[in-house]
């Protein structure tokens, strides 16, 4: 637990403060809540560029603390409306957290997120592994984008967090600085709906559900979209006079590029170029080809190094038609539970599977859509060119991949764009905007009855959803202990036979978290009930769990305990070829599936 909040505070503390430093240096004096996000894209390439240099993550764990120090000082006494701006986002922070936290508190224990969706996390946690000890890896010439690990070897070398509970604690801060950054959208209104707001946006259902499995990559780049978004919103607002107005969405572009390489530019490109059309016929306006330029010169600069693994990564499987296919759903995923009334805590599943009926879900979709639908009409009548670029971007990016992907890439694309579906439909309900006026200036006018009702029923009903998804979220595996981890000096690179419950293997999916404890050493994995009366030939070590007393196997001598497990030890000599693979072939065999 302990690890896993002080992760959630460093990746969250650092954010906002080089967040904010950037916007300034940009030139904004006034507090905004798109720093969350800017934070998080630049410490992503930060991490990213340092963690290799001395092959151990140290100077990633000395850069980032030295950047965070230096952007509050530079922010001192220049930055307006921080008070303000505090108490607006610490409701919104304290609800986001405990939102977060549900999984944990249902499960009554800390561990891996959504080991009963997908066994994901054991290969992200081999990748980090590798990165920190300066290994290759195959993700690492696959081109995978590993921006979010190097976070997390950074978390392990600078503060001693672990790599679970580093991974676990930067997914709970992506919960908690979504929201946040939804923040932006929603700040000029009264407290309650403002709060409301934000949460329900940067906690859309399907990125709960997605959070749910452990998928922290598809979460921070939802929260990347809704961002950059947001971030081509403001430069027509307060920024609107600033030279580099443009900058803020490039680095958010360069954040996304390190966490989901080329696939992540899909969203943004389309959603800038829509906008840029949206601008000139409805405003008139010509594009600022110097602003631009800057933007593009600054985005090209921090992806440089990336370029030639971006170009590795188009071979990748996920990318494949015949690759993952469904990966770990049912069946194509509906693009209704982007419109975040879909009362299931498991959004794999089709309506009326669950315990509320079909007809629940039809009619949450119909109310939801017909709010999406006076969503548009109004974001039209008030110019709302970025959201409306913003909501057609994901659509389209939505029709490319259900008509030419997988329903794997298809569900993704469902869960990116789910906030801006959610914003789309709570910013004329929640307030009625003064237009083109900057930020301050003037206050927010008060919606009608009708909206204010609306708004209600929907912040409500998607509200109870998401929360519905998070109460649902597996953590474990629950009969898995990595004290299992105190064996590896022990085995080696000797062949070990792991004894583990049908529960484990087959329900928590625990045989990857079992590999990952052993990594190094030759494992074979099998359940208790198909033991036989002796280990493979080749096998010098047993683990079970259980008696010391009652070895499961003839001729073994008890090596160590370390509860809940044994370690057994032959008194024979070993003989034959054993047929347990190497952690690292077994996770090539199995692939990353995202």
């Amino acid at each position: 637990m302990i690890g896993t909040y002080a992760a959630v505070l460093a990746v969250c503390g650092a954010s906002l403060a080089i967040g904010q430093a950037a916007l300034a240096l940009c030139g904004a004096r006034e507090w905004s809540w798109l720093s969350p996000a800017v934070g998080l894209a630049l410490l992503c390439a930060i991490c990213w560029g340092t963690v290799r240099v001395g092959g151990d993550g140290l100077v990633a764990a000395l850069v980032v603390p030295l950047v965070a120090a230096a952007s509050v000082a530079y922010l001192w006494g220049r930055v307006e409306g921080v008070g303000e701006a505090l108490r607006a986002g610490w409701p919104v922070a304290l609800i986001a957290l405990a939102a977060a936290s549900l999984p944990f508190v249902v499960e009554g224990h800390f561990g891996i997120l959504g080991t009963s969706f997908n066994p994901d996390m054991s290969q992200h946690l081999l990748a980090a592994d590798r990165l920190a000890n300066g290994q290759g890896g195959q993700l690492l010439h696959q081109g995978y984008p590993l921006g979010p690990h190097a976070i997390v070897d950074a978390l392990n070398k600078g503060l001693g967090i672990g790599l679970v509970q580093g991974f676990s604690g930067l997914t709970v801060a992506v919960a908690v600085l979504a929201p946040l950054t939804a923040l932006s959208a929603f700040a000029r209104l009264r407290p309650i709906p403002r709060t409301a707001g934000a949460l329900v946006v940067g906690l859309a259902y399907v990125v709960a559900s997605y959070f749910a499995q452990g998928a922290f990559k598809e979460t921070i780049q939802a929260l990347l979209v809704l961002a950059f978004v947001l971030a081509l919103r403001e430069s027509t607002r307060s920024w609107r006079d600033l030279p580099l107005r443009f900058v803020p969405a490039a680095l958010i572009a360069v954040g996304s590029v390190y966490v989901y390489s080329f696939p992540g530019l899909i969203w943004l490109v389309a959603a800038a170029v829509i906008w840029l059309l949206l601008e000139y016929v409805t405003e008139r306006q010509r594009p600022d080809l110097r602003a631009l330029a800057l933007a593009l010169l600054t985005f090209g600069v921090l992806i440089a190094p990336e370029i030639g693994r971006m170009l590795d990564f188009h071979s990748f499987e996920t990318f494949d038609p015949n690759g993952p296919g469904l990966g770990n759903l049912f069946g194509q995923v509906s693009p209704f539970e982007a419109l975040g009334i879909w009362p299931s805590g498991d959004f794999r599943l089709a309506p009326g599977d669950g315990a509320v009926p079909a007809i629940g879900y039809y009619l949450g979709a119909a109310f939801a859509l017909v709010l999406l639908l006076y969503g548009i009409a109004r974001c039209s009548q008030r110019r709302e060119s970025a959201i409306l670029a913003g909501l057609a971007a994901v659509v389209l990016t939505y029709a490319a991949a259900r008509l030419g992907g997988t329903p794997y890439t298809a569900a993704k694309a469902i869960e990116v764009g789910a906030p801006l579906v959610a914003l789309t439909i709570l910013a004329p309900l929640l307030g009625r905007a003064p237009g083109r006026v900057p930020a301050g200036m003037r206050q927010e006018l008060d919606p009608s009855p009708f909206a204010s009702l609306a708004a209600l029923g929907f912040v409500v009903a998607a509200g109870v959803c998401s929360l519905l998804a998070l109460a649902n979220a597996p953590v474990g595996p629950t009969s898995f202990s990595p004290v299992l981890h105190d064996f590896r000096p022990l085995v080696a690179a000797d062949s070990t036979l792991v004894l583990a419950s049908d529960e484990l293997l087959a329900d928590q999916h625990g045989g990857p978290f079992i590999s990952w404890e052993l990594r190094g050493g030759r494992v074979c994995i099998a359940a208790e009930a198909e033991a036989g009366d002796a280990p493979p030939p080749g096998v010098r070590f047993v683990v079970t769990r259980g008696d010391p007393d009652s070895p499961p196997f003839p001729n073994l001598r008890v090596r160590r305990v370390a509860a809940p497990y044994v370690l057994w030890e032959s008194t024979r000599p070993v003989r034959g070829q054993s047929p347990c693979p190497l952690v690292a072939e077994r996770q090539a065999r199995q692939g990353p599936a995202r």
